[in-house]
């Protein structure tokens, strides 16, 4: 897939992360680039199976189990963000973070987003520009610090440049299928963070619950921000909203929002940034 990135004002370089000519942005012995082959790709499933299955008390199929990889229908049409520990000897060990990327036109060789099996996207799907649902993020235990995460976030910029997207959105869970131990949370980002009418995606309607389940003018703002997990506090901070509705992942052990960033927000914290730090990749 080519993709192309502004290198300045007056100049455009073509790049193909897919094969071998890769930009990858860096931080000490960790890089964050796209996938560059099946190992790789292979070695990001093997963490997620790690991570959701093994830690995180998710259901396997028998086949997730038997091959202890995490992979669905989307996998083979999706890009894969990877963190890289360049200190590690094998791929396997060396991949220690990742997010997996589908865009519009992935979606449609699937017939879908993934998020279509909790959330109504008609909306999005209607928006004219260009579509990034995000998801599957996980870090290794070893590596959750701000180093990785920021190369994560860092990562996740590049390729909307690149890409020109206009809207990313996907799930973002909160841990355990008893969403009352959630209800403030939940609540608190209802009254605080819902999405603007015109992007505002709801939950099937078989599958909601009520995100409005107490008085949101008794919360603690603080405290709520707080318990959030670490991921869906990086969307707020960059503006971030949510749908109407959260789903409970009987699969995955979780309670999911829908949450929508529009790229200019990216934009105004990265753009100055990432002209620096892009240039400096391809040289």
């Amino acid at each position: 897939m080519n993709l192309f990135a502004e290198q300045s004002a007056n100049s455009l370089v073509k790049l193909d992360l897919r094969r071998d000519k890769v930009v990858e942005l860096r931080s000490g012995n960790l890089g964050v680039r796209l996938a560059k082959n099946e190992e790789e790709r292979d070695a990001a499933q093997a963490l997620r199976f790690r991570i959701f299955y093994e830690e995180m008390g998710a259901k396997p199929s028998q086949a997730i189990l038997h091959s202890k990889r995490d992979f669905d229908e989307f996998d083979d049409h999706a890009d894969y963000l990877l963190v890289i520990d360049h200190n590690k000897k094998n791929v396997k060990e060396k991949v220690v973070g990742t997010y997996r990327f589908l865009t519009r036109t992935m979606a449609e060789q699937v017939g879908k987003f993934y998020s279509e099996s909790e959330f109504d996207l008609t909306l999005l799907k209607e928006h004219p520009g260009n579509l990034l649902e995000v998801g599957r993020s996980c870090v290794d235990q070893n590596y959750r610090n701000r180093q990785a995460m920021k190369l994560l976030w860092e990562g996740i910029a590049l390729y909307i440049f690149i890409n020109k997207i206009d809207i990313l959105f996907g799930c973002a869970s909160l841990p355990g299928t008893d969403y009352k131990k959630h209800i403030e949370s939940l609540t608190y980002l209802y009254h605080a963070h819902l999405a603007p009418p015109a992007l505002r995606v709801s939950a099937l309607p078989n599958r909601k619950v009520e995100m409005l389940g107490c008085d949101p003018h008794t919360l603690n703002k603080r405290s709520c921000l707080v318990r959030l997990p670490t991921l869906i506090k990086g969307y707020l901070r960059l503006g971030g909203c949510v749908g109407d509705g959260a789903v409970i992942d009987e699969e995955f052990n979780t309670t999911d929002v829908a949450i929508i960033v529009k790229s200019e927000m990216f934009a105004d914290k990265y753009y100055r940034h990432y002209e620096r730090r892009l240039r400096d990749a391809l040289e």
